[in-house]
């Protein structure tokens, strides 16, 4: 019952026009008043800004802020990968010979997810790291390794969220959410970055359109909380063993490294 009452609510508030009404209020003036005790609810630290608080007008601004020069710095050797955000790396696994990676018991299909067989098969028996982005957490994306772009592409309509209960209830939401995937190629293999849009606002926006991609550069920002999935071809990305999953990662922040054999 309570499955069937949590995906109905879902379904009831997750509509373009609901989305489109919260979009419309972000980006309002009004909404730069709750920006002081929404800092406050999530214990957000304000050293860190590259403006004063009270200079955003807007909670979308605030959502999207940049921090300052210095406050992240990029981590290892030139075959290394960073974290591309700051948030939780929650869970990290094998790609099963099905396409599938297992998250809070449940199967996700990776050819779902990326909408191809073709594209799924590629990272069978690779990689995979789902990092969490809540509210709190800064909401820009970072490239997390160099490479060429050589393809993008956009899933998805709707988003259900993708917190435990959303995970729980939702109706398969890393592989049905509005994703925007970027795959790279690092030199002896492939890596995709899948951004997963968040409840109601799926903003997922670009700012580097270019083909060849740097270690640590921001190439866009979620408008939102959201999540981040990396995948890896099969034996070409080595987990930092120092890592205890699940952990709270930041932006530059040594996650792996690329094999270059």
């Amino acid at each position: 019952m309570r499955k069937f009452f949590y995906r109905s609510f879902i379904e009831l508030t997750n509509k373009r026009w609901t989305s489109f009404l919260l979009r419309r209020f972000v980006q309002s003036g009004i909404s730069a008043r709750f920006i002081p005790s929404y800092i406050k609810t999530f214990n957000i630290n304000i050293a860190e800004f590259e403006k004063e608080a009270a200079a955003y007008p807007d909670l979308h601004s605030f959502f999207i802020r940049n921090l300052k020069e210095g406050m992240r710095s990029i981590e290892g050797a030139e075959g290394d990968v960073i974290s591309p955000v700051d948030g939780m790396l929650a869970d990290t696994g094998i790609v099963s010979k099905s396409l599938n990676m297992k998250v809070k018991g449940k199967d996700y299909s990776i050819e779902e997810m990326l909408g191809s067989s073709e594209k799924a098969e590629a990272y069978e028996g690779g990689q995979y790291m789902i990092l969490y982005l809540s509210p709190a957490d800064y909401h820009r994306i970072h490239s997390p390794l160099s490479g060429r772009v050589i393809d993008r592409w956009d899933l998805g309509r709707h988003s259900y969220p993708v917190n435990e209960l959303g995970l729980k209830y939702g109706v398969r939401t890393l592989a049905k959410n509005f994703r925007s995937m970027t795959e790279v190629d690092h030199g002896t293999g492939r890596m995709c970055l899948v951004k997963v849009g968040a409840m109601f606002v799926n903003s997922i926006e670009y700012t580097h359109e270019g083909e060849k991609w740097e270690k640590g550069e921001e190439v866009g920002y979620f408008s939102f909380g959201s999540t981040v999935i990396l995948l890896f071809e099969k034996g070409k990305f080595h987990l930092n063993e120092e890592l205890k999953v699940p952990v709270k990662v930041k932006m530059g922040g040594l996650i792996g490294k690329i094999s270059r054999n």
